[in-house]
């Protein structure tokens, strides 16, 4: 079976520039390869026929000779046979280079996926920190000026964050000339691994630091001021920018955030920008109606106005007296919420009162009546 025209297996033209040629290669071999195609019993051959092309148009003198005289130009010993796989012969290491391209298209993912500036890692960026900071409800309404400490990884100023001694800078891995990663030919693949002696960072250090070993960093206790803002609420997150764990080896610092507890408070219930107090006031309160003075979150007090006849559960609006919003705004109201309270201890004075004017109340108890309805059609409603 004749062969095809090496430039219609790549689908290219015969005019076409060398990264044309490997871009198409790189196309097909990606599309051809056969743990893609495992339904194909064809595409094992069709690589083949890809990886022969590439050989003979990838080295200009090949390529030359193959414009001129077809395959003929590598049949008895014209030139070696450019399907030869991927034993000796000039251009070896370019088409192995060729292919490992492929190969991390392929599977890059898989093993960790490939690293910009030529695989280097010279340096890299600290850890995010967290810290939980709990504060009162009065300093989450007023705000807060605090300082924390926190430990954490800061540069080494004895190697001023470098890792070599005398703030000397690292050196190119000799193993991997700093790709921090080096690649062996296994077969008909080429594997690829992180670097044994310069563990994937592409540089190592002749005389590490004494104070931080070669790390460039060092665990040190740091005083940071936070401004926290009025109206933050539980779960609010302040982001501090670099002020995180220090890189690696001069690397750029990671970010610490704050993460804020409000803790509760004995008199307010909080509910987002809104606050409410429940207030305990006697019967006769209640029933005769009248002012009370109530706390607010400022510091100071309000007068309110209780109603004759309240009950328990009801109700009263102070606008403007809730907590601040966080981005500005209007502050939340404060409800006040009564609960009349039934008095204990009586004197026998007290009990005979009670009774007279228990006596002398039919009639003024709404809620009662009310309830006591609905139990006798209930029960009525059961006889029948």
């Amino acid at each position: 079976m004749a062969k095809r025209d090496y430039y219609d297996v790549l689908g290219v033209s015969k005019g076409a520039s060398a990264d044309e040629l490997k871009k198409a290669y790189r196309g097909k071999a990606k599309e051809l390869h056969p743990d893609r195609n495992a339904d194909n019993p064809n595409a094992e051959a069709q690589f083949k026929e890809v990886n022969e092309a590439y050989e003979a148009l990838k080295d200009p003198n090949k390529k030359a000779a193959y414009d001129r005289y077809g395959h003929a130009a590598f049949e008895n010993g014209g030139g070696g046979r450019p399907g030869g796989g991927f034993g000796g012969g000039a251009g070896q290491g370019d088409f192995a280079s060729a292919f490992s391209d492929v190969f991390d298209d392929l599977f890059g993912d898989f093993m960790g996926g490939r690293q910009g500036g030529g695989g280097r890692r010279r340096a890299s960026r600290g850890n995010d920190l967290r810290y939980n900071l709990r504060i009162t409800l009065e300093e989450a309404y007023a705000g807060l000026q605090t300082t924390i400490t926190v430990p954490t990884a800061v540069a080494c100023g004895t190697c001023n964050g470098t890792g070599a001694e005398g703030g000397a800078e690292p050196v190119t891995c000799p193993t991997c000339s700093g790709m921090g990663k080096v690649r062996a030919q296994q077969g008909f693949f080429t594997v690829e691994r992180t670097c044994p002696t310069c563990n994937g960072a592409g540089q190592t250090i002749k005389n590490p630091c004494n104070t931080c070993h070669g790390a460039g960093r060092v665990e040190k206790e740091r005083a940071l001021s936070v401004n926290v803002p009025a109206g933050v609420e539980t779960g609010t997150r302040i982001r501090l920018a670099g002020e995180g764990e220090a890189g690696l080896r001069g690397g750029p610092a990671g970010d610490l955030y704050i993460f804020i507890e409000v803790r509760d408070h004995e008199l307010f219930q909080r509910d987002a920008q809104h606050l409410f107090c429940r207030v305990p006031v006697s019967i006769s309160k209640a029933a005769l109606g009248g002012d009370i003075e109530v706390p607010t979150i400022d510091g100071g007090r309000s007068r309110v106005k209780i109603p004759e006849g309240s009950q328990t559960g009801r109700q009263m609006r102070l606008r403007g007296k809730g907590m601040p919003t966080l981005r500005g705004g209007a502050s939340g109201d404060m409800f006040i919420e009564l609960a009349v309270e039934t008095p204990v201890n009586l004197t026998a004075r007290q009990k005979e009162i009670l009774r007279e004017f228990d006596k002398q109340s039919e009639g003024n108890n709404p809620q009662s009546s009310t309830f006591f309805s609905a139990v006798k059609s209930f029960w009525d409603g059961m006889k029948g």
